[in-house]
């Protein structure tokens, strides 16, 4: 137990690529807010192949209740899958943005 919690301690970074009916919904505003309530950093913004891409850090156990929430996202859309992805926090974000 004590080594789960070590872990989960940790800094780590997130990239997460939404799929489904995520744009135009208010995805992003939800990622944000979410990210925000979790203490996370970094960014959230629309791709031009209609996915929704999500880059945070933080701790480890905050990120993965924020990847829960970011595969249910707002009532509007329909997420299909996301795609995640692990690596060492690179600590290159002061706040969580919505970028353009």
């Amino acid at each position: 137990m004590s080594g789960l919690s070590k872990q989960s301690g940790q800094s780590a970074q997130l990239r997460a690529l939404a799929h489904g009916y995520v744009q135009g919904v208010g995805y992003r505003f939800f990622s944000r807010r979410e990210a925000l309530a979790l203490g996370l950093r970094g960014y959230v913004r629309n791709r031009g192949d209609g996915t929704v891409e999500v880059v945070a850090e933080g701790e480890r156990s905050a990120l993965e209740r924020y990847l829960l929430r970011l595969e249910r996202g707002p009532s509007e859309a329909e997420v299909e899958w996301v795609d995640a992805t692990w690596t060492q926090a690179g600590d290159s974000f002061s706040d969580f943005q919505i970028r353009h």
